[in-house]
Parts: C-alpha cells; structure tokens; sequence
C-alpha cells in the first residue's frame, strides 16, 4: 500500500530556509517534481502528501549529504504545535516522553518510536520505517536529531546521552553526527536509538503547567480522533482510485460510491489539502514509477495500465510529475 497520508509543510519550509541563497538550490530546483506550489507555501492550512515532502527532501539531499542531521537539529518541540505544548507543559521528563509517544500521527515520524528503561539507561528508539524508499538514513538522522533536540527543549538544558547506536553503516559525513549525539557511537548496530540516564525521566520540568497540559492535552486528543478520521476517509478514496486506474471513476462516480454528492466530495478534498486530480496523479505516479522499475513492459502498455489513452499523454504527465520522462526514469 502507498504511504500518502498528509502532512503540513513545516519541513519543505525548514528546508527552502536552509538552502535560501545557495547558487545551486533555487526554489524550482527543490520543489521540482513535488507538485507544491508558491500559493501552498504561503498557506499555513496547507497540507501535502509524505510523498511530496519526501521528493522535496530527494532534491537537496545530493546538495548536502548531512541534511538530516542539520534539519533535526532546528525541530524544536513547538514545530509540533499542540502536542509539543501539551509535552513540555506536562509534569516530569517521563510523562511527556510517555505523552509524545502515544501519538505518533501528530508527531508526524516514519519511524515506530519505544521509550525503554534498561540497566539504568533510559532508551529512545526508532524502528520499522513505513516507507519504501532510498531516504531511510534521511529520515532517520532528522527524527533522532529532533529528539534529542525535543529533549533539551523539554529539560531547559542539554540531554547528556551516554550512547547512540545506528543500524547503517557509518556515513562520509560521520563527524557531523557530534553535533547532536556527543556520545559513544556504534554504527551497523541492531537498533537505531539513543541512550540518556533513566534518573531524569522523574525530573520535574521547569515549565511544568497541571491547567496549561490538561487543555493541551484535550486538544491532542480531539486534533489526533479528527485527524485519524480524516485518514481514514481519505484512505477509502485512494482505494477506490487504486482498483481501476486503467479506468478510474470520474469524480461524479467516486463520490456516488461514498454516498454522497460530486459538490461534499470536492470540499472534503478541499480541507484535506488535496482534489480528485491530485490523487489520481499521486496513484498514477507511484505506480508508474513501480511499472516502470520491476516490469519489462513497453512504456505504451504502462500508459495502458494507468489509463491513458495514448502514450504521448502518459509521457507528459510523468515528466511533469518527476522532472524526467518514463524511459530516462527506467534507466
């Protein structure tokens, strides 16, 4: 299944601020291929796909191999908005840890993220990375980064760590890895994580608030049930895309299927940051690319596949969606 759940654009923005001013990394260049426009970037309720998010990332990432390391570096705790407030509000060093933990969708990670005590030493690990792609170490190293920075954020002052274990090889750049984790370094280990005493999970926070983290935490879990429910729907009209891109119902159809007229369908799209066309090209891009790479079929037949009627059109629209055509793709 594809892993097009939305997302704000907090890191795209991170990233263009990073590289304002770099004679190679003009703003076309990064956004290219992504389908985010100026307009989105100027609307803070804007929300895009993992997928555009992650091909903004693939862009910069050749103009700077350590990017993951510096982006985390600049996440603090308030770039999760209400979640954020409702950790570093919370009473202890634990609870807001145990807080972050429990929910994963408004954190926003790739990663299945475990709190763990052992032998004194208190655990942060992240595992099972949910997406298919070349940007695991990426995603990695900025998840870790941010988490470490999210725990001096909580605490007032630096995390001392006493390991960081990394289940990749040690990268080029494998000294800019001090800059967040001034520790022991063991690299193709068997867990990705760090490592800090267990004693400071039961440290009072210094902007501990009982009345500010309760309504935070109301928040959270109102935000979390409305966002899990958008997912889902949206989810349902992927799926209803996905069993017939030869032949994809039209938006008048779709919305028919789920009950409910072509007008309600669009708005609901609307808020959800996305439109009928928009998926349909997200489905069709990501199965093409999967066609394109593990079938030996003739570009025409892959047009076939996802609906085209002719193959001229297919090789516009996948220029447009990867800034390449389909048999430079291939190779």
């Amino acid at each position: 299944m594809l892993h097009s759940k939305l997302t704000t654009l907090h890191v795209v923005s991170m990233l263009l601020e990073h590289f304002a001013g770099h004679p190679r990394a003009t703003r076309a260049a990064l956004l290219h291929g992504s389908g985010i426009s100026e307009a989105e970037l100027g609307n803070p309720q804007a929300r895009i796909t993992r997928l555009q998010e992650q091909q903004v990332c693939r862009n910069a990432l050749p103009l700077c191999a350590e990017l993951g390391l510096e982006l985390g570096r600049h996440m603090h705790v308030s770039a999760y908005g209400m979640l954020g407030y409702a950790a570093i509000s919370s009473s202890t060093f634990g609870q807001a840890w145990r807080l972050l933990l429990q929910y994963p969708a408004l954190l926003g990670t790739y990663f299945q993220l475990e709190l763990s005590v052992e032998d004194e030493l208190a655990w942060l690990s992240a595992s099972d990375y949910s997406l298919r792609d070349s940007l695991e170490v990426f995603n990695l190293e900025m998840c870790l980064a941010s988490l470490k920075l999210i725990g001096e954020d909580l605490l007032g002052r630096p995390l001392p760590l006493s390991a960081a274990r990394f289940r990749h090889a040690p990268p080029a750049y494998v000294e800019h890895y001090a800059g967040s984790f001034a520790c022991a370094l063991q690299f193709e280990a068997p867990r990705n994580g760090f490592a800090f005493p267990a004693s400071l999970l039961s440290q009072r926070l210094p902007l501990a608030d009982p009345v500010t983290n309760a309504e935070m935490l109301e928040r959270c879990q109102r935000l979390n049930a409305e966002f899990s429910n958008r997912q889902q729907w949206l989810q349902r009209v992927r799926e209803l895309l996905l069993v017939n891109l030869a032949e994809p119902p039209s938006l008048v159809q779709l919305a028919a299927q789920l009950h409910c007229s072509s007008r309600t369908l669009r708005r609901h799209l609307q808020a959800l940051g996305t439109s009928y066309q928009g998926l349909l090209d997200d489905l069709r891009f990501a199965r093409a690319k999967q066609l394109l790479g593990e079938q030996d079929w003739p570009v025409s037949r892959v047009a076939e596949a996802l609906g085209f009627s002719e193959t001229a059109g297919f090789r516009h629209a996948f220029q447009r969606w990867s800034g390449m055509p389909p048999s430079r793709y291939r190779a």
